[in-house]
């Protein structure tokens, strides 16, 4: 059956970047400790499909509560999906963004962007270097390698950022074929690339108690306690995170 071959592509995909990725989740998850630790944030930042990463790590049971979602709507996929294509190749949205989010030299910002070769995402990393800001970039290195930047210096996001992590994905995303058809299909990026982002989080957890620092982290609502855990943080970080 073809879903076992996608698992099992899934998988070694998964190991693939278990033994090549090690340094740079150590990396990130540094940046990110030592940026809570000082009072900062670490701010998830994707277009189209990609804000699906910072969905993943906001507001989440068991996740992070010093986490900035920056959900910006034209770059969502509703109401409008191709709206958020073209959005993501404007040159100058990704200033406008980041000057509306809290953001402070010292935070970290993760990006991610598979391709790496759109405006947007090239220029959040920009931008926020020039803001003093840690930037990790998730992306995938072959399909970064075999397409050109849409950006006006002709480089990709991989090259203005700090961290690399490659989600170890191939050009296109897709992995599965089938005869009778010529599209390939079964995309790879997200769940690769989920795992990664919560290895980051999980790490920098371990080293903020490694530094006798007690990192705050929601619970779930569904548990008795939730509510109440989750209300104090909420009242603590209203004002520092986007959509508290």
């Amino acid at each position: 059956m073809l879903y076992e071959s996608y698992l099992k592509k899934i998988k070694e995909i998964l190991d693939k970047a278990i033994s090549t990725q090690g340094s740079a989740i150590i990396q990130a998850a540094k940046y990110t400790a030592d940026s809570i630790v000082k009072g900062g944030l670490f701010h998830v930042f994707g277009c189209g499909h990609s804000q699906m990463y910072a969905m993943e790590v906001f507001y989440r049971a068991g996740g992070l509560v010093p986490v900035n979602a920056i959900l910006t709507p034209t770059l969502a996929l509703a109401p409008c999906a191709p709206i958020s294509t073209f959005s993501e190749r404007i040159s100058g949205l990704a200033e406008i963004i980041l000057n509306n989010e809290p953001v402070k030299p010292g935070d970290t910002l993760f990006i991610a962007s598979t391709s790496a070769r759109n405006n947007v995402p090239i220029e959040m990393a920009i931008e926020a270097k020039k803001m003093g800001l840690n930037v990790i970039l998730l992306y995938s290195s072959e399909f970064a390698n075999s397409v050109n930047s849409r950006h006006k210096s002709g480089k990709l996001a991989s090259e203005f950022v700090d961290v690399l992590i490659d989600n170890c994905g191939i050009s296109g995303d897709a992995v599965m074929c089938i005869d009778g058809m010529e599209a390939k299909f079964g995309p790879t990026s997200s769940v690769i690339g989920f795992a990664l982002l919560q290895a980051i989080i999980v790490q920098t957890v371990e080293n903020l108690v490694q530094q006798e620092y007690k990192p705050p982290v929601w619970v779930s609502s569904n548990l008795e306690q939730g509510d109440a855990i989750n209300r104090d943080y909420i009242k603590k970080y209203k004002s520092l995170i986007t959509n508290l």
